[in-house]
C-alpha cells in the first residue's frame, strides 16, 4: 500500500469518533453496539497474548482484527481471540480478520482502536499512522525508540485528538502509586537521592545471518530500520517461549534501560512530578561500566542506575527516611508508612485501578488516561538519553524544555535515526 495514498484516505476520517454512550442509547444493563470499542492488534507475539486477555477483561471491548508478518504468531493469536470473543458473546462468535500489513487493519472503519505490540523500531510508525486514520491508541512500552520519534508521536496524537495509554501499567498498581504520593507530598522528607535497577545499556547487533523461515516477512519486520540478516534471536519461532531479544539491540530495542527502564524510571519521574519534563544533566560511569549513570534534576535530586541489591526495584532515600517499591515488595523504614492514608491537603496523583479500563474510560470520555502519550514520551526519552550518555561517555547538559543537548552536536544527531528506503514519519 502507497503511503501517500494511506494517508490521503485516512485523513478523512482521523476527526470521527464511533463511540455512542450507551445513555443516548437508551439502554441500561447491557452493552450495545454503540457502546463496543472494536479493537485491532497490531503484533501477535508473546506480549499479545496476555495483553489481548487484559484489554478482554474490558466488557466494552471486542478484538476485531489483528497484524503480523509472522504468520504462525498471526494464527495462534487469531485462534485465541476469537475463543475469548465467544466467551464475552457467551457463546456468540465475533470472527478477527487477519493481515500482514497494519495499513490495510487501519484503513477499516469499524476499527476504533488499535493496540500496538510490535518491537519498539516500529512504534513511532504504526502509532502515527493510526492516528492519522482516527484510531485510538494503546502502545505498549518503551513508548518510542528514540527521542525524536516519541515527540513526533505526541504531535501526531495531539492534532488528531486521539487517546493515548502507553504501557506503563505499574502506574496503574497501588503500591508505585503509594510509594510515588508519599514521595511526591514529602512523607520521607527532602528526596535526595533514587536508586533504579535495572539491565545493561543498548548494544550493537553482531549475530550471524541464518536462513528466513518461510512464514515470516522478515523484509517488513526490519521495516523502518537499517537493513539486517535474520536471526531466531531476533524474531523466535513460535516454538520457542522465551522473551524475544530484539530488545537488546540498536536500531530494535533500547537493552535493559529502556526494557525495564521504562518501567522503573518511570516511577522516578511521576515521584518527582517530571511527566512534563526530566533530568538536565546526565553524568555516565568512568571506564564504560554499564551500571553508575547520574541523572540530576534542576532541584539537585539526582537519579542513578545502579545495583542497589534488589532487580528492578526503585529506592528512594529521604532526609527523613527511605521507600523501597518493586513488583514483589513496598517497604519503607519509617512505620506504618506503606499503609499511610493521604491527607486531605495532600497531592493525589492519577489514580487507576485497572490500566486497560482506564485506556477503555478515556476513550469513552475522550480524556487523558494514567500514562497519556506525553508522560509515555518523557519516560521513554530518560532511557533513551541515558544509552546516548553510555554510548558517548561523557556528560551531557540536557534541556527538556527544548529537547535539546545543550553544546553537543554529536549528542542532537542521536536523538533520532536513519530510516530505510521510503519510511518516515515526517509528513503528518
Amino acid at each position: 500500500m502507497n503511503r501517500r495514498d494511506f494517508i490521503g484516505k485516512s485523513a478523512l476520517g482521523a476527526g470521527a469518533v464511533t463511540f455512542i454512550p450507551r445513555h443516548v442509547m437508551g439502554g441500561t444493563g447491557f452493552l450495545t453496539p454503540g457502546d463496543r470499542i472494536n479493537l485491532g492488534f497490531i503484533g501477535t507475539g508473546k506480549q499479545s497474548l496476555g495483553l489481548m486477555r487484559s484489554i478482554a477483561g474490558c466488557p466494552e471491548t471486542m478484538v476485531l482484527a489483528a497484524c503480523d508478518v509472522d504468520q504462525k504468531k498471526l494464527a495462534r493469536f487469531k485462534d485465541l481471540a476469537e475463543k475469548v470473543n465467544a466467551e464475552k458473546l457467551q457463546g456468540g462468535k465475533q470472527p478477527v480478520d487477519t493481515y500482514e500489513n497494519y495499513r490495510e487493519l487501519l484503513e477499516r472503519k469499524d476499527i476504533d482502536a488499535v493496540v500496538i505490540v510490535t518491537p519498539d523500531h516500529w512504534h513511532a510508525m504504526i502509532a502515527i499512522d493510526a492516528a492519522k486514520a482516527g484510531k485510538d491508541i494503546y502502545c505498549e512500552k518503551p513508548m518510542a525508540l528514540t527521542v525524536a520519534e516519541g515527540r513526533a508521536m505526541v504531535l501526531a496524537a495531539r492534532k488528531y485528538n486521539r487517546v493515548f495509554q502507553t504501557g506503563n501499567m505499574q502506574r496503574s498498581w497501588r503500591d508505585f502509586r503509594h510509594a510515588s504520593e508519599m514521595v511526591y507530598n514529602g512523607y520521607i522528607g527532602e528526596v535526595n537521592e533514587i536508586n533504579v535497577s535495572v539491565g545493561d545499556p543498548v548494544m550493537a547487533c553482531e549475530l550471524p545471518a541464518e536462513p528466513v523461515p518461510d512464514y515470516l516477512n522478515w523484509d517488513l519486520w526490519v521495516g523502518p530500520s537499517m537493513f539486517r540478516n535474520y536471526n531466531p534471536i531476533l524474531s523466535p519461532p513460535i516454538e520457542n517461549t522465551n522473551w524475544p531479544m530484539w530488545r537488546l539491540y540498536r536500531d530494535f530495542g533500547g537493552g535493559g534501560i529502556t526494557d525495564w527502564g521504562a518501567h522503573m524510571f518511570d516511577i522516578g519521574q511521576w515521584a518527582l512530578g517530571m511527566d512534563k519534563s526530566g533530568p538536565v544533566e546526565f553524568i555516565p560511569p568512568e571506564n564504560r561500566a554499564k551500571r553508575g549513570m547520574q541523572m540530576k534534576y534542576a532541584n539537585g535530586t539526582v537519579m542513578n542506575h545502579v545495583n542497589w541489591g534488589e532487580g528492578n526495584a526503585v529506592q528512594f532515600l529521604g532526609s527523613e527516611g527511605k521507600i523501597e517499591v518493586s513488583r514483589s515488595f513496598y517497604r519503607s523504614d519509617i512505620a506504618g508508612l506503606t499503609e499511610m492514608e493521604l491527607k486531605g491537603s495532600d497531592k493525589q496523583l492519577y489514580r487507576s485501578d485497572n490500566h486497560y479500563q482506564d485506556w477503555v474510560d478515556a476513550i469513552k470520555k475522550r480524556t487523558r488516561p494514567v500514562s497519556d502519550v506525553e508522560t509515555g514520551h518523557r519516560t521513554a526519552s530518560v532511557c533513551n538519553i541515558v544509552n546516548i550518555a553510555y554510548d558517548l561517555e561523557r556528560p551531557l547538559k540536557w534541556a527538556p524544555s527544548h529537547e535539546k543537548f545543550i553544546d553537543d552536536d554529536d549528542a542532537n544527531r542521536m536523538l533520532t535515526r536513519p530510516f530505510r528506503g521510503t519510511w518516515d514519519f515526517n509528513d503528518f
